[in-house]
C-alpha cells in the first residue's frame, strides 16, 4: 500500500510539474512525500529508523542547498550593484584607454584615446563606460584615470 500511495502522489506531483515546465522536486514536495509515506506505512512493518534518518538527512541537505543558492544569488546581485556604483564614480573623470581591434582582413590594430566619462552602462553583465557621450569603452581597456580639466 505504501508504494502505491507514494507512486500516486509522485505521479500527481510530476503532472503538476510538467505544467510548470520543470521536473525538479522542491523541498516542500519532498517533505509532503515523506509525510505521506509516514502516514501510510504499515503499522506492523514500520519504516526502519535508518531509512527514516537517511530521508531526513536528504531533506536537510536539500534545504541547506536551497538556502545556499538563495544566499549566493543575493551575493551576486550585491556584487553587480557594487560594481555599478564603483564604476559610476568615474562619471566626469578623464580616462585614457588602449585596445586592439580586429580588422576585416584578420589583422589587428591598436587603438588609443582619451575623453571624459559621461555615463556607465551594463551590457551582457559587464560594465561599459561611455566616453564623450558616444564612444563605448570596456572598463578593462582603461589605462589611466584623472580629473577632468
Amino acid at each position: 500500500m505504501e508504494t502505491t500511495i507514494n507512486s500516486l502522489y509522485l505521479s500527481d506531483y510530476q503532472k503538476q510539474q510538467k505544467s510548470r515546465h520543470t521536473g525538479d522536486l522542491d523541498k516542500d514536495a519532498f517533505l509532503r512525500l515523506l509525510i505521506t509515506q509516514l502516514q501510510n506505512q504499515d503499522p506492523l512493518n514500520p519504516m526502519e529508523d535508518q531509512e527514516f534518518i537517511a530521508q531526513m538527512a536528504q531533506f536537510s541537505a536539500l534545504e541547506q542547498m536551497t538556502n545556499m543558492n538563495a544566499n549566493l544569488q543575493k551575493f551576486l546581485d550585491t556584487q553587480q550593484q557594487s560594481a555599478f556604483h564603483s564604476h559610476s564614480e568615474l562619471i566626469g573623470k578623464k580616462v585614457a584607454w588602449e585596445r586592439e581591434t580586429k580588422l576585416g582582413d584578420g589583422t589587428t590594430r591598436k587603438e588609443t584615446g582619451n575623453g571624459v566619462v559621461t555615463s556607465v552602462r551594463f551590457k551582457d553583465g559587464t560594465a561599459e563606460l561611455v566616453i564623450d557621450g558616444d564612444r563605448p569603452v570596456s572598463t578593462s581597456d582603461i589605462t589611466a584615470v584623472s580629473l577632468a580639466e
